[in-house]
This record gives C-alpha cells, sequence and structure tokens, in this order.
C-alpha cells in the first residue's frame, strides 16, 4: 500500500484539524478509499497512487487558503475538493477582511468563497450583481459594503429597495399606511442594518435620509448621486423597472443588484428584468457579476438539503 506523509508546517494543527478533528473527517468522507491518519504536525494517507496523487494536490490547496486566511471550515473544505481550479475559490486576501465591525462587537465579514469574490468585485466595479439562492448572505454582504461605505465617507447615502411583489401577494390589502405596509415586505434590509448599526444611530440615518428604504417605484424620476444602492430581490423587476433603475445611476454611486433568477413572482409570461440584463450587460466593463450557489448557504445546515431536494424536483420538470 502506498503511503503519503503531509507535513504542517508554520500552522497549528488543532486550528487546521478542526474541533474533535471536525475537518480530518470531511477529508475522510470525500477520500472514502484512502485510510487518513491525523496524528500530531502530520497528516498520513494510505492507498492508491493515483488517488494519493489527488488528495496531496487538494491538500496543498487547503493548506495555502489556511495560510491566507487562518480559517477553515465546512464549506471552505467543500469547495475546494469540488473546485476544478484554484480560481474557483480564491479570493484577495483583502475580501477576507472584516467589512465592518456591528453591534455589540459583531465582526462582519464574507464566510464564503463566493461571498469573497463578491466583496473584491465591489471594490473594483461600480455596477455588479450577485445571483444565488436564498441564504447565500448576497444581500447581507452587500449591506455590510454599504454601510462600511458610509462610515469611510466614500458614499453619503445609503438607498435600499425592492420592487413590490412578494409571492402574489397585494400590498394594497394590507391595513395601515403605506409605511406600515412596507415595513414588513422590508424586513430583511431592516434586520441586516439593526446588526450592523446600533438602533439610534440607524434611527437618526432613516429620519434624515442618509438610509433609504423604499419600493423600486420610488425611484422614478430620481438621479442617485453619492450613493451605495441596493436593488434586491431584482429577478421580481420587469424590463421597464430594470432599465429605469440602471439609468438613476449618478456620479460617485455603487449599484448592486441581487436576485434569485430561480424565485421570480412575476405574472406569467412578464420577463425578468434581472434576467434580460444578465443577457445585455455581461461584456460591459465597469459590470461585475458574481454568482453564488448552495455551497454559500450560511444558514442552518437543512437549508442546504433543502435547496438541493428541490433543485432535483425542479431538474425533472
Amino acid at each position: 500500500m502506498n503511503e503519503l506523509i503531509i507535513e504542517l508546517i508554520d500552522i497549528t494543527p488543532k486550528e487546521f484539524f478542526g474541533p474533535q478533528n471536525k475537518n480530518i473527517e470531511l477529508l475522510k468522507m470525500y477520500f472514502p478509499k484512502l485510510k487518513i491518519v491525523a496524528r500530531g504536525t502530520k497528516i498520513t494517507a494510505f492507498g492508491d497512487e493515483d488517488l494519493l496523487a489527488e488528495f496531496d494536490k487538494r491538500m496543498k490547496m487547503l493548506l495555502s487558503h489556511f495560510q491566507k486566511f487562518n480559517k477553515l471550515d465546512e464549506n471552505m473544505i467543500e469547495r475546494v475538493l469540488t473546485s476544478d481550479s484554484k480560481a474557483d475559490y480564491d479570493t484577495s486576501s483583502k475580501s477576507g477582511e472584516v467589512i465592518v465591525h456591528g453591534v455589540n462587537g459583531r465582526l462582519i465579514k464574507a464566510q464564503t468563497a463566493n461571498q469573497r469574490k463578491l466583496v473584491d468585485s465591489v471594490y473594483k466595479n461600480d455596477m455588479v450583481f450577485a445571483i444565488g439562492p436564498a441564504g447565500t448572505g448576497k444581500t447581507y454582504t452587500g449591506v455590510a459594503l454599504a454601510v462600511r461605505a458610509l462610515k469611510n465617507k466614500e458614499v453619503k447615502r445609503i438607498i435600499l429597495t425592492r420592487p413590490a411583489v412578494e409571492a402574489g401577494e397585494n400590498l394594497g390589502f394590507l391595513p395601515g399606511d403605506l409605511k406600515e405596509k412596507l415595513d414588513p415586505y422590508m424586513q430583511p434590509l431592516y434586520d441586516a442594518l439593526r446588526d450592523m448599526i446600533p438602533p439610534e444611530k440607524l434611527e437618526t440615518y432613516i429620519e434624515n435620509g442618509t438610509i433609504q428604504i423604499a419600493p423600486l417605484a420610488f425611484m422614478r424620476g430620481r438621479t442617485l448621486d453619492h450613493a451605495f444602492v441596493i436593488l434586491d430581490e431584482g429577478q421580481n423587476t420587469t424590463h421597464a423597472q430594470m432599465k429605469m433603475f440602471l439609468t438613476r445611476m449618478g456620479k460617485d454611486a455603487k449599484f448592486l443588484l441581487t436576485g434569485d433568477p430561480g424565485q421570480i413572482d412575476l405574472p406569467r409570461r412578464t420577463i425578468s428584468g434581472l434576467k434580460e440584463a444578465l443577457l445585455i450587460l455581461k461584456d460591459i466593463e465597469g459590470v461585475g457579476m458574481i454568482f453564488l450557489d448552495d455551497k454559500d448557504v450560511i444558514r442552518h445546515k437543512l437549508v442546504k438539503k433543502v435547496i438541493e431536494a428541490y433543485k432535483h424536483i425542479e431538474n425533472r420538470d
């Protein structure tokens, strides 16, 4: 039987192996035909020569990532072990830094490779599309980047907007005035902001217009200068709404558009403005497009399994 010994150099084994050797157990799941033993500062693997060569390659990728970010978790191991190349998961060191210091000492940073790619893309481009299923952190990461830009005085205001379409519900049938009707609908945006800005300061920002949360229809006729603007749930825009929104972009503005093309709530035979925009803007310089997937889901681990289960059904249809 062939043997491969990998020595951990300048790396704390306990941190690399994970609590109760969780990371090593995950490696064993991906390489069931190898016998893998982690002891001291060494990882020893026994098995077929070709498998050992693949294991060696993947271990070098994992060690390189750990040395760069000093962190290794289940999401990252999964992505490294299933990626075709380093380009599929590698990002700059800057993208792994804390984006913003949130409420109660919370450190808010990109958690996965694609979230870090999103951070990189927003630094490089003035307009970025972040596409992916629920739970991949696209809106949350975007709001963190917006708060950072505001704190660093890179922008004068944050504007968060969504098209007022929600799973067939009509806002006109909800009780209360317009703000009361819209607040529950805009709740995910408020939730993200509350993690990042103390309550009194957030209230002041909203009252003086430094932070604006409004339905997409309220953007019509405006020019959005010196602002970090996030369009959330972009898959529910029509052609006209998307064109209107994109042409609101003023000087020194950042636009981030998020959405999940698999969750469109528009009437039948209505083309999603997001899907259309992805096609017609894909080759324009200055426009970034980041695609997140179920490996970026950072909610409860069951969410990944739910997404996967639905994917099987939808693929059959």
